[in-house]
């Protein structure tokens, strides 16, 4: 049998403040989607394609024989789930939100059955926490070497700008996808600590995943700023640290 996990993404009102409040940037909606799609675009890949790697390497070449295990972003978008709920719910309500093409697993084939779900499910965060210390020092470098070529100076600072919002989406998708809702990465985790029956109560959430998300956005908000304010101290630490080295430009200021 093989099973697919999907994921959700999520850039939400409530962190397009914290980003401008960080970053002293001022951008209207549009500026703001045009600069955080692609980072977000990547981010999403990533994270699927960690997936499938750790799937392949734990036994199960679901996804790379099924043509998944690339860096191609159009294998990984659904139409609905990664274009036109994210544009309408932003445009709408301010908050992107949606999905990736469910990525082809079948945990049949893993070596060890509950290693390699912990670790496959976890692989996708993980990257997503990686590129977010990586912004760091690219931010640093983008800023030697822009603010010394004159004619370069306004792209590298577009350039840092997307990466200051890679360290926040990045960090954003890692604390969302841990959520303990099937069928989040951290529902993988979560249903190994439950007694078995439990467990598989549990994973029967997950039909209702999407609904449940919906309503935790929409009027469970200060229990989502309660389990992101971790990410957010991150955020704000890591955003800190690189403000300094972000070249001045009319994106910046």
């Amino acid at each position: 049998m093989r099973l697919t996990c999907r994921r959700y993404y999520l850039l939400g009102n409530f962190i397009s403040r914290r980003t401008l409040t960080l970053t002293r940037i001022n951008l209207d909606k549009f500026q703001q989607f045009i600069l955080i799609a692609p980072v977000l675009l990547f981010s999403m890949v990533a994270h699927e394609y960690a997936h499938g790697y750790a799937a392949l390497k734990n036994g199960d070449p679901t996804a790379y024989q099924l043509g998944r295990l690339t860096w191609n972003p159009a294998k990984h978008i659904d139409p609905f789930l990664t274009i036109i709920l994210p544009l309408l719910t932003f445009v709408t309500a301010g908050i992107a939100f949606g999905g990736a093409k469910p990525v082809p697993v079948n945990p049949r084939n893993y070596t060890n059955f509950k290693k390699g779900d912990i670790i496959v499910s976890l692989a996708g965060v993980t990257t997503n926490v990686i590129i977010a210390f990586l912004c760091v020092p690219v931010i640093i470098l983008v800023y030697f070497i822009g603010s010394r070529i004159p004619a370069i100076s306004t792209g590298s600072s577009i350039l840092q700008l997307m990466l200051v919002y890679g360290i926040l989406l990045n960090l954003a998708l890692a604390a969302f996808n841990l959520i303990p809702i099937p069928p989040l990465d951290g529902s993988h985790v979560m249903k190994y600590l439950l007694p078995p029956a439990w467990g598989l109560s549990y994973q029967r959430i997950g039909r209702y995943g999407l609904i449940v998300l919906f309503l935790l956005i929409s009027v469970g908000r200060p229990l989502l700023m309660i389990w992101f304010k971790p990410a957010f101290a991150l955020i704000g630490l890591l955003q800190g640290a690189v403000m300094p080295y972000v070249i001045p430009s009319q994106w910046t200021v």
